[in-house]
């Protein structure tokens, strides 16, 4: 699926960096094949421009924030958040034309990352309604570059099957690649999906499910929110501990994407640490990683498969390349969508 040739998807809001990673200066990001910058404005609010000084190109990733504005590295033109150049030192006292200026994009805080839409919002960024509750820690955990694309970490994300697999050395159940349960629920922007999956909870796992038992259940209460956002809510029953991890599996062009992923706790830090949790699930993503970078991120969809002859864990892939379909043709964009690969 080539993202940079869909441009509905510019519609929609992406999590990028986190806010603390502005604090030092601006930062390089590319979204959907556009270079940005992203930077902090006087009152400490995320603002995205284009990579690109007006002047002589140079990009403003190189330069530096002062007093609210963007300075370029080259020569010290400065921008405010809007993209209007609003000094260059080399005409003191004179007014800087209208025509120098680099475009601005939509950016919020929010989750304590910088998100970014590049054309108007189809929809809101998602709501989790765990943040900000007195009830959860907010623990990030990383953002980082894989060599795949948005529906390729989405549909493994919802694929319980692969866990006896990919996972077999964590908690995975060689024996039993089914979960219990597997119900879906459309919306008009993505699903639900309730599972219930039994899994092993070896010595390194206690701490994280609040059981020493050698088995536990997960059950997920998950959502997908359209294009590329996903709720992994795991609660382990036995214990009421919720394990509630957020992804936004961002699109830097067509082949890349920058997996950016942070995690709900309804505990202590005494009870387990956010240095406990990040371990644990350190080699779960490595091992989805290393998977996921082993598949054809750009393959043919063919999206008149029917789903009953897959496994039950491959319907929501199924759904989702629906629901992706459905958005392409509402907005004249199916012909990219079904490039041969």
């Amino acid at each position: 699926m080539l993202v940079t040739k869909q441009n509905v998807l510019r519609r929609f809001w992406y999590a990028t960096l986190p806010l603390h990673d502005l604090d030092d200066g601006p930062k390089p990001f590319t979204l959907l094949g556009q270079p940005l910058v992203l930077w902090k404005d006087g009152d400490g609010r995320p603002v995205a421009l284009e990579d690109r000084c007006c002047h002589r190109t140079a990009r403003l990733s190189r330069g530096y924030a002062d007093a609210g504005r963007i300075v370029c590295g080259y020569h010290g033109w400065a921008y405010d958040g809007a993209g209007a150049c609003v000094d260059i030192p080399q005409l003191p006292g004179r007014p800087v034309p209208p025509a120098c200026k680099v475009r601005s994009f939509r950016c919020e805080a929010r989750y304590g990352y910088a998100w970014v839409a590049l054309d108007e919002p189809l929809q809101p960024i998602p709501d989790f309604p765990e943040d900000g509750d007195p009830a959860y820690r907010r623990i990030f955990q990383f953002h980082e570059t894989w060599n795949t694309s948005p529906l390729r970490f989405m549909e493994n994300s919802f694929d319980s099957a692969h866990f006896s697999y990919v996972h077999r050395a964590n908690f995975g159940i060689y024996e039993q690649p089914k979960p219990e349960i597997y119900e879906l629920k459309e919306g008009d922007w993505g699903f639900e999906a309730y599972v219930v999956v039994p899994i092993k909870n070896p010595p390194a796992g206690h701490r994280v499910t609040g059981s020493a038992e050698p088995f536990t259940r997960r059950h997920l209460y998950n959502k997908w929110f359209l294009p590329s956002v996903r709720r992994f809510g795991c609660v382990y029953a036995d214990t009421g501990k919720h394990h509630i991890i957020y992804n936004c599996a961002t699109p830097i062009d067509d082949g890349h994407i920058v997996v950016v992923q942070w995690l709900y706790r309804n505990d202590r830090e005494e009870d387990c640490s956010a240095a406990e949790l990040i371990a644990w699930d350190t080699p779960i993503v490595a091992e989805d990683r290393e998977i996921l970078e082993a598949t054809d991120a750009d393959a043919c969809i063919d999206v008149g498969r029917r789903a009953e002859q897959h496994m039950e864990s491959d319907k929501p892939g199924l759904l989702m390349r629906k629901m992706l379909l459905r958005l392409l043709r509402e907005h004249g964009e199916e012909e990219a969508y079904r490039r041969p690969g």
